[in-house]
Formats: structure tokens, C-alpha cells, sequence
């Protein structure tokens, strides 16, 4: 079971960006997908962004699509996801998520089994 740490949320006026690192305490970061998930209040979680254990390949949802960019450093056990132009719809807490190597499709929200602490984004209009 792989520790996830989630950093980089705060308060940014609409327009603005932030990003987000999502750090992994195993040896195998490089082995399993992983995944941005975010929650508003009163909402459903669901999944905004997604990498393949390889890297090769990404996912994003419609709504975020041309503004945020996930991406992976395996060597550094680390994942992040850069927020552009950021809008007051994104305000919501994110999750940092991992899936097993042979779990599911990386952009299936129920490939994810292993989830972090959450960083709180708020967008201001």
C-alpha cells in the first residue's frame, strides 16, 4: 500500500494557476496509474486528470481540458498537476490517486484504490 501526500492548494483569484505535487513514500511509483481527483462541496468526486504508469499517456475531463497538465517524474516519486486559467467552478478539494499495475484503464475513475489527504483549491471570481 502506497502513502500518497498531496501540496500545493490555495487561494488564487480566477485566471490565475497553481500547481499541485502529489508525493509517493513506496518504491514503486513508476509501476501503477495515477490520477487527480476533486471534490466540491455538496458534489461527487470525480476525475479530472490521469497518467498511465508508463507516461505515455493522459486523460483529462472535458472541463479541464487546454487549462491543466498532469504529468510524472517517477524518479522523484512525484506526480503534479499545473492549473492555468483557473475558473471559481475548480474550487474543490483535490486528491492525489494510484491504481494497481493491473487494476484498470488509467482514466477509469474505479481504477483507483490508494488516495491522499486531499489539498483545498479555492478559486476567488
Amino acid at each position: 500500500q502506497v502513502q500518497l501526500v498531496e501540496s500545493g492548494g490555495g487561494l488564487v483569484q480566477a485566471g490565475g494557476s497553481l500547481r499541485l505535487s502529489c508525493t509517493a513514500s513506496g518504491r514503486t511509483f513508476g509501476t501503477f496509474p495515477m490520477g487527480w481527483f476533486r471534490q466540491a462541496p455538496g458534489k461527487e468526486r470525480a476525475l479530472v486528470a490521469a497518467i498511465a504508469w508508463g507516461g505515455a499517456y493522459t486523460y483529462y475531463a472535458d472541463s479541464v481540458k487546454g487549462r491543466f497538465t498532469i504529468s510524472r517524474d517517477n524518479a522523484k516519486n512525484t506526480m503534479y498537476l499545473q492549473m492555468n486559467s483557473l475558473k471559481s467552478e475548480d474550487t474543490a478539494l483535490y486528491f492525489c490517486a494510484a491504481g494497481g499495475r493491473y487494476s484498470g484503464s488509467y482514466y477509469e475513475a474505479t481504477t483507483y484504490n490508494t488516495w491522499g489527504q486531499g489539498t483545498q483549491v479555492t478559486v476567488s471570481s
